[in-house]
């Protein structure tokens, strides 16, 4: 047995590619696990590796972790994993910011050209063998509000101006002459009237939870569209179902939903306003390998006690800009 730490992997039934772990495997013992099987295999575990990123299972097994000092979740939002004995112990977490950022930003700007030029319409046409001429809108000139002013919401930013689209940013410092946003106001409501397009990617904190309700899709105008590749639960679902329906707003591209998965059934599936994608905004070909390849670069790191990229402020919930 390697006599290095032990490093415990939280998976979903799929393991890490053995091959692209050997940097760890050759330093430490490597132990795989999935949800069930978490707390019986993080005793001695110095590190753990949510492979899983999705996954809650760390509060059901926290009290076997006696030795964790040091927990990477594979992907950029960390809310799976916060919890208050985790948030006060001496646990340091890390995350895997910037890897999904620009595939993110071209989901964004995908669902944005696919509402301005109807192209769900055009396929349901085609399918109906119809030829219906109409017009369709510009993306040029078109305001974006994106709330959540971290990489990715940098990186939607960045896109969305280059279309020539006027973008404004929401986050909890207000400023001015930002070289992304231009503009980071701090009061979602003032925004909210603004925009044309609303892109939610903030993290999930006690702040942001619920953070679009009855009253801030009251604020969007009619003809807004609300994009979401943050959280599910940063929406009040029946209150955007309700929106939706009684024309609030014009639609929604939901990468991200609450309950989910999204139960079959859900109104949303059914909305002819509304897009549902499963979560895979930022997966693109490859990504499996590449969050392997952002935590094993973390490891080096640690094993030789460097200071470690992406390290979470646990009380905010993410890593700060």
């Amino acid at each position: 047995m390697n006599a290095g730490p032990v490093v415990t992997v939280l998976h979903d039934g799929v393991e890490p590619d053995a091959v692209s772990l050997r940097p760890v495997s050759q330093r430490a013992t490597v132990r795989f696990a999935d949800g069930a099987e978490l707390a019986d295999a993080l005793p001695g575990a110095e590190a753990l590796f949510v492979y899983d990123f999705q996954s809650t299972a760390l509060r059901g097994a926290w009290h076997r972790a006696d030795r964790l000092r040091w927990v990477h979740v594979g992907g950029t939002g960390v809310d799976a994993v916060m919890f208050d004995e985790l948030i006060d112990s001496d646990v340091l977490v890390t995350n895997t910011r910037g890897l999904f950022d620009q595939p993110i930003a071209e989901y964004v700007l995908a669902q944005i050209l696919a509402f301005a030029k109807d192209l769900p319409e055009s396929l349901r046409l085609q399918q109906r063998h119809q030829w219906h001429h109409r017009e369709s809108e510009r993306v040029a000139g078109a305001a974006a509000l994106v709330v959540g002013t971290g990489s990715i919401g940098r990186a939607i930013a960045r896109l969305l101006r280059a279309a020539g689209m006027r973008v404004r940013g929401l986050g909890r410092t207000a400023r001015t002459g930002d070289p992304d946003f231009g503009t980071v106001a701090t009061d979602l409501h003032a925004e909210l009237p603004g925009a044309d397009y609303v892109i939610c990617v903030a993290p999930l904190t006690p702040q942001t939870r619920q953070l679009f309700d009855a009253n801030a899709f009251a604020a969007m105008k009619p003809h807004a569209r609300f994009i979401n590749v943050g959280r599910g639960e940063s929406v009040v679902t029946d209150d955007l179902v309700a929106a939706l329906r009684g024309g609030a707003l014009a639609g929604a591209a939901l990468d991200v939903v609450d309950p989910e998965p999204l139960p079959a059934g859900h109104p949303l599936w059914d909305l002819p306003n509304v897009v549902v994608t499963p979560h895979n905004s930022g997966d693109f070909i490859g990504w499996r390998s590449e969050i392997v390849a952002a935590f094993t670069d973390n490891f080096q790191r640690w094993i030789t006690g460097q200071p470690l990229q992406n390290v979470v402020d646990k009380k905010l919930g993410y890593v700060p800009s």
